[in-house]
């Protein structure tokens, strides 16, 4: 179980970022995906200000929704895919699904979600990353 710190819209719906990117030898990224491991909508996408590494996509998240973390030291990946459980006035509560370290998962995510894993991987080595990966474009 993990705790974090969500935002909300102007209308108060619950919400996170999608964020991070690459330096020259690391990197972090959080994807946000529907819990069928599909892209969702962001209600606002950064366009201005410090982009580099930050909060690019803010979308409006529910129980069942996942949050999906990369970070890597020369490739060596680490990948945590959390399950949003609960959602609280000021923090969502977050239950580890699967976890990718020294090579190998703790046990094998399905395939369902290898597309919102690989952008995650992607995003967390994209060098100064200053745009969303994972949403739908309209």
């Amino acid at each position: 179980m993990k705790k974090i710190k969500i935002e909300k819209t102007k209308k108060g719906f619950p919400a996170l970022w999608e964020a991070g990117g690459g330096y020259t030898n690391t990197g972090d990224a959080v994807i946000i995906a529907n819990g069928d491991g599909t892209a969702k909508r962001p209600v606002y996408i950064r366009h201005r200000g410090s982009l580099a590494c930050e909060n690019h996509a803010l979308f409006v998240v529910k129980p069942g929704d996942l949050v999906v973390e990369a970070s890597h030291h020369r490739r060596d990946f680490e990948v945590r895919v959390w399950r949003i459980d609960q959602i609280l006035e000021e923090e969502a509560r977050l239950n580890l699904l699967h976890e990718f370290s020294m090579g190998e998962w703790d046990k094998e995510p399905p395939a369902y979600l290898e597309q919102a894993i690989q952008v995650a991987m992607k995003k967390a080595t994209c060098y100064h990353c200053r745009k969303p990966h994972f949403i739908i474009v309209e």
